[in-house]
């Protein structure tokens, strides 16, 4: 089957061929070094994905099912994510400087080391997200679900953090955590 992935923007073509399913067709843009910057990509079923290393700043991810994808040291920075299915997604090292995740699902995620810099996380779910030592500075967390996450180390300074769900220290890990 053909596939096409083009710019959100103006349409046009960045990567396309035949492939047994648009995952594939992803996969093999990414492990070819393909820039796909401001490509739709919007419902995608990309889970499972390896995105390892992908270069997708502004791309269109609105609804995309991610779950259990490898997304580590990848840069998504100003993407736009929300209401996307990260369920245990590998986001280590991954920069996301700007980028919507507004009530994305992001349960038992790996963000380690990411830089979530301004990122949108209004109404996300992070539930025993793993968020050891990012960045989460000027990050919106309002009506979060941080129940059970691991922010040993974080950086929060300028975060708007009102949360609803998961406020107690019993369940936050910010021994270390900084703002």
């Amino acid at each position: 089957m053909w596939f096409d992935i083009v710019n959100r923007f103006n349409y046009e073509h960045i990567f396309a061929g035949e492939a047994h399913s648009l995952r594939e067709l992803v996969e093999r843009a990414v492990a070819s070094g393909a820039d796909l910057s401001e490509a739709n990509l919007m419902s995608a079923d990309l889970a499972g994905a390896n995105l390892k290393n992908a270069k997708m700043t502004r791309a269109y991810l609105f609804g995309a099912n991610l779950a259990g994808a490898i997304i580590s040291d990848a840069d998504l920075s100003d993407a736009k994510i929300s209401k996307s299915d990260l369920t245990r997604a590998d986001l280590r090292r991954t920069n996301l400087l700007s980028a919507n995740l507004h009530r994305s699902v992001l349960i038992e995620a790996d963000l380690t080391g990411a830089n979530l810099t301004s990122v949108d996380l209004i109404g996300a779910n992070l539930r025993n997200a793993k968020l050891i030592s990012v960045n989460l500075k000027g990050a919106f967390l309002t009506r979060a679900d941080l129940t059970g996450a691991d922010l040993t180390g974080a950086e929060l300074t300028r975060a708007e953090t009102f949360l609803t769900k998961g406020l107690t220290l019993q369940t936050w890990s910010l021994e270390s955590a900084s703002g």
